[in-house]
């Protein structure tokens, strides 16, 4: 097994999409900085985005083998209200729905936005936007 068959498609996907929105300087300016966290930065202020839960289904063919990705970002403000939550996942949502990402070891066959939703969380004092993407993507061949 290679390395880019044992990294896997989850991890796969997500590494492409924190190099691609790490790109986008209006994005990161939003986040103060780093794109997407793997969980709530410690001491977190202003706006941040974390990877939620992902479910990985087989999408393989006969001759190919491929999954599908329901993949959650969360998008929180801290500070500022529901509305900069709102456009930075707006912004996340433009720069990946379509996006042609090259995930290492895998060929995205497509990328979409499937829906957004906004909650307030009064324990926290914080504001969540979910936007959930729907992923395929295929195993690359490592056979020569």
């Amino acid at each position: 097994m290679s390395g880019a068959e044992a990294k896997g498609p989850v991890l796969a996907l997500r590494e492409a999409i924190v190099a691609a929105l790490a790109r986008d300087a209006a994005l990161t300016a939003m986040l103060g900085g780093a794109t997407i966290h793997d969980e709530a930065p410690r001491g977190a202020r202003g706006v941040y985005a974390v990877f939620s839960e992902t479910r990985l289904r087989d999408w393989s063919t006969g001759s190919d083998q491929g999954h599908e990705q329901d993949v959650a970002i969360s998008v929180w403000s801290v500070e500022g209200g529901a509305r900069m939550a709102l456009r930075a996942a707006a912004r996340i949502g433009e720069l990946l729905d379509g996006a042609a990402l090259t995930p290492d070891g895998h060929r995205l066959v497509n990328l979409r936005v499937t829906s957004s939703e906004t909650r307030r969380d009064t324990r926290a004092d914080r504001s969540r936007v979910v936007l959930r993407l729907r992923a395929v993507t295929e195993v690359l061949s490592t056979r020569n």
